[in-house]
């Protein structure tokens, strides 16, 4: 199944996508987040009633606009000539907060601040079923759906310190779509990521080359904090984002980022410079 939440005539709202169209959930209960962590009641008939909008009537929000908690990977992918055996022995994790995330075909904004706006394409995990120390084999158990991740990160502000949480939490950058699709509509492991920037591949990996695979992730971050219906794990980027390259790649106003995830569609974001985005207005 697909979900959706998006804005109709400014109105927040939620519902299951089908080829027809969204049916509007949002009278059923107030979010996805809510309908989550109530066990989903009824997903099957509500998903079979009539479509009430067409897709491209509505704005599409961040899939899950409001979790508890979003905790992020850094770089977690192993390039062709690694040595595998030489992997880290853990990830680095940082958090970003719901308010910086975007949906689907919404302005990705350059910050006033900096001209160093990068772009990093993920696999997102939203959980279902939460909970304390579970275990790798347990894991996949708690995942109730994937989607796209776009880390857009403002690189001179992320290395101010060692501290990553200025750069990757600046409003406007964190793009989550365009859907949520569930485990039992997915394609079959490994999953391949590419990230295009104005139609160019700068990024391509296939989810074989994570280093901490998504049963390390959801073990390794319930041991120190307990997961919830909802919250967000983003499982790292690949090589190929504009800080890694040489000479260095940033985007500019006008630039259009699209990452696309097997079975998952293609997040796509245009950039605007932060006076002109309509976020801020």
């Amino acid at each position: 199944m697909r979900y959706v939440s998006f804005a109709v005539d400014g109105q927040a709202s939620w519902g299951v996508l089908r080829d027809e169209g969204i049916v509007d959930l949002g009278a059923v209960m107030p979010d996805l987040r809510s309908f989550i962590a109530e066990g989903c009641p009824n997903a099957a008939e509500l998903a079979a009633r009539p479509v009430n909008h067409l897709l491209a009537d509505v704005e599409l929000s961040p899939v899950i606009p409001n979790p508890s908690k979003i905790v992020m990977a850094a770089v977690n992918y192993f390039k062709a000539d690694d040595d595998r055996t030489k992997a880290p022995d853990y990830p680095v994790l940082f958090l970003r907060l719901a308010e910086s995330q975007i949906g689907h075909e919404a302005p990705l904004v350059l910050p006033r601040c900096s001209s160093k706006l990068d772009f990093e394409g993920e696999l997102a995990v939203v959980i279902g079923q939460g909970g304390r120390h579970i275990t790798r084999e347990e894991a996949m158990d708690h995942v109730f759906g994937y989607a796209i991740y776009n880390d857009g990160s403002v690189r001179d502000w992320q290395k101010h310190s060692h501290q990553f949480t200025p750069g990757k939490n600046f409003s406007g950058t964190g793009a989550f779509g365009p859907w949520l699709v569930t485990p039992d509509e997915m394609p079959a492991a490994p999953l391949t990521l590419v990230t295009r920037v104005n139609g160019v591949e700068k990024q391509r990996a296939d989810t074989s080359q994570m280093i901490f695979d998504i049963p390390y992730l959801i073990n390794y971050i319930s041991t120190f904090t307990r997961l919830v219906p909802g919250d967000v794990i983003v499982t790292g980027t690949c090589t190929g984002f504009g800080s890694s390259r040489r000479p260095q790649e940033f985007l500019a106003p006008g630039d259009v980022v699209e990452v696309e995830i097997d079975g998952l569609g293609v997040l796509r974001n245009e950039v605007r410079a932060e006076e002109d985005a309509a976020f801020f207005n």
